[in-house]
């Protein structure tokens, strides 16, 4: 992989006066690795992402890039290479000045300034464009040439900071491919800063999910996803997120709303009020034998190839539903609905995951 060099954290501090704001982050970043920074807004992810990159001054902590402490660097001696929300271009200079400029600000020579050029305009496919001033360019173009002038530096370490933040739905789907073929055709090392899971899920080799400027889990897509350590991640990471329903630990398993499912396991003393967790997908229309139970539609959503039930059990806890069938069913519908005892989750009173990894 060129220029592929991996990172560390180590014990990273960020106060504001009296108010800590990142406490005492660890993390491993392998060469070539894409990890996301993904949580809800103020959580830390952009404070973290601009301490690697010499933004933000570090508390306490040490940040190494290539095995080199950089913790007191200037940003330009990080080998780091930064792409912000904003496009942040030169709006009177052409695609191709903008591309070049901070290249000649570093007085390197013109040859090699247009061979950066020409190389990252043919990566990002705006060759055509070179010409053209950032008014004239859609926000899919900008933001290609604001990566492309991150491109130019050779960097190792790309950091992005909700980068398609700025996009309509559609760009945003589109430059998220474009990323990660990017990644791909580079194998350089990514950081990319996001509150948006579904970015995070599709583009991360792993996630790292922050809360209060902490790290709650560290894993790939899957693991999150399959295997949150906690109530927040579960909640967090999904969509439709998941369902949490008020219970009680059983003998061999979990009731509520009147129902008692067995899980071939008893997560914790009998008597002891739990939160179940089952994600929308994971719940079929139809009987499914001990793990059935009713509940009644109050509102569906039509997404062509799926709908999104959103139902009521027995006593008034709400349940959201992943109907994939042909059949239309429509609010005030009653329901007998199954879910597989193997996909249900169960969090304690403090939020902690308990029972089986899977």
């Amino acid at each position: 992989m060129a220029n592929a060099t991996g990172m560390a954290l180590r014990q990273v501090r960020k106060s504001f006066g009296s108010t800590d704001v990142i406490h005492g982050i660890d993390l491993d970043v392998q060469a070539g690795e894409f990890v996301v920074f993904v949580g809800p807004s103020g959580c830390g992810k952009s404070t973290l992402l601009r301490m690697i990159a010499g933004l933000e001054e570090v508390t306490d902590g040490e940040i190494s890039i290539g095995g080199r402490d950089v913790t007191d660097l200037d940003p330009s001696q990080r080998g780091i290479a930064m792409v912000f929300q904003s496009y942040a271009l030169y709006p009177h200079m052409s695609v191709r000045d903008n591309l070049g400029f901070g290249l000649k600000m570093a007085n390197t020579p013109k040859a090699e300034v247009e061979t950066r050029v020409a190389a990252a305009a043919k990566i990002l496919k705006i060759e055509p464009l070179l010409e053209r001033r950032p008014g004239q360019l859609s926000g899919g173009q900008r933001q290609r040439v604001a990566i492309g002038r991150a491109i130019v530096r050779k960097p190792d370490v790309f950091l992005f900071d909700e980068p398609l933040s700025n996009l309509d739905a559609e760009l945003r789907v589109s430059m998220r491919i474009e990323i990660a073929r990017l990644h791909k055709e580079l194998g350089n090392t990514m950081i990319y800063v996001t509150h948006d899971q579904t970015e995070a899920m599709t583009l991360a080799d792993r996630i790292v999910v922050l809360r209060d400027g902490k790290i709650e889990q560290v894993g790939t897509p899957r693991e999150v996803y399959e295997n949150p350590n906690n109530i927040f991640v579960a909640g967090f990471i999904g969509s439709p997120k998941m369902n949490f329903i008020e219970g009680v630990v059983v003998d061999g398993g979990v009731a509520f709303s009147g129902r008692t499912i067995g899980l071939g396991y008893t997560p914790a003393e009998p008597g002891t009020a739990v939160t179940i967790g089952i994600r929308p997908e994971h719940i079929e229309v139809g009987d499914g034998g001990e793990a059935t139970f009713s509940v009644g539609v109050d509102f569906s959503e039509y997404l062509g190839g799926t709908q999104y039930l959103y139902a009521t059990l027995p006593d008034g806890q709400s349940l959201i539903i992943e109907h994939r069938e042909n059949s239309d069913i429509g609010r005030d519908t009653s329901l007998t609905v199954s879910c597989d005892p193997g996909r249900i989750e169960v969090f304690s009173a403090t939020g902690s995951r308990i029972g089986r990894q899977r």
